[in-house]
């Protein structure tokens, strides 16, 4: 059998502590739970933090799970199984809207379109799949922000560029606009990232109800919006997409 690697083992064995217990905890506590000297604890407790395993709170100096763990725990979910999932409900939703549509998952401080449904009509249209879009200005960023904690740091702690006159740079309005997003349950883009483009994006969770991507109509704003607004009939489209999608990752009913 082969040898285990002793230092693995307490890790692993700490972050179960934290995963288990209270919110968070201080190293005197986590060091005598696993009975360790506070010296080696602390060690392996700033090697995790250095991954992004770990967080220790400013104030208290306790530590906790970090938001690394999210990004790996969602890994299982393929984003080629994602994008199947969402084929014939996005597919539906561009012929019923008119509209073009994205789906889009994190990605490397932004957002990563994985799949692009075209406008039903004649007009000439570039496939969007790979692009990457803004996490702080784009419906899909917004929607991705407001519900994954990975995204919502990123958004935060990265520059916000103003792309239009439109665009929203302040944090506290920032973080205003995603908790009107989590209050409603999608969010807009309304020429904040290119001028005379609009949008409307709701997210899509997976069987453990965490969010994994985000789905959205996007088109030229006399066509999306109306009065000044996004059309009600768009925004529930796009929302029962997003449920359909979540529904058939396991998600059950929202």
């Amino acid at each position: 059998m082969a040898k285990s690697i002793q230092s693995l083992e307490r890790a692993a064995a700490m972050l179960r502590l934290l995963a288990g217990g209270e919110r968070r905890l201080g190293l005197s506590d986590i060091a005598s739970s696993l009975d360790l000297a506070k010296g080696t604890a602390h060690g392996i407790l700033r090697t995790l933090q250095a991954v992004g395993f770990v967080e220790q709170d400013a104030a208290s100096g306790r530590y906790q799970l970090g938001a690394e763990l999210l990004r790996l725990g969602n890994s299982y979910l393929d984003v080629h199984e994602l994008r199947a999932r969402a084929l014939v409900w996005t597919d539906d939703l561009a012929r019923s809207s008119g509209e073009s549509v994205h789906l889009g998952v994190l990605h490397q401080h932004g957002v990563l379109v994985v799949h692009h449904v075209f406008r039903p009509d004649d007009s000439r249209q570039v496939l969007e799949v790979g692009a990457m879009q803004p996490l702080h200005s784009t419906a899909l960023g917004k929607v991705l922000a407001a519900y994954d904690p990975v995204a919502h740091a990123e958004a935060v702690e990265l520059e916000r560029e103003a792309f239009t006159g439109r665009t929203v740079t302040g944090l506290d309005e920032f973080e205003a606009v995603l908790d009107h997003t989590r209050a409603r349950g999608w969010a807009t883009d309304v020429e904040e990232t290119w001028e005379g483009v609009a949008a409307v994006a709701a997210p899509v969770h997976d069987r453990r109800r965490m969010p994994v991507g985000a789905v959205a109509i996007t088109g030229a704003v006399e066509r999306v919006c109306e009065g000044g607004e996004l059309r009600s009939e768009l925004v529930a489209a796009v929302r029962e997409c997003a449920r359909a999608v979540s529904r058939d990752l396991g998600a059950g009913r929202f």
